[in-house]
């Protein structure tokens, strides 16, 4: 097993870390900037988790 499903893992995991940060800041999506910044960061979470579940089993994923 290669390490890069662990470095899609990893990135996805700051993705999201910065997605709830701009969800705080975008005030209930009423600021535009953070609030694209939300949908952006979180579909991009979700892609590199869904790339990384394809070689990492889901309990593993989950657990880091």
């Amino acid at each position: 097993m290669t390490a890069l499903p662990y470095l899609y893992l990893g990135c996805a995991v700051v993705l999201e870390v910065i997605g709830t940060s701009a969800l705080k800041m975008s005030d209930s999506f009423t600021k535009l900037t953070p609030s694209i910044v939300t949908i952006v960061t979180y579909g991009a979470a979700l892609a590199l988790l869904a790339v990384t579940l394809r070689t990492i089993p889901v309990g593993i994923a989950y657990a880091i």
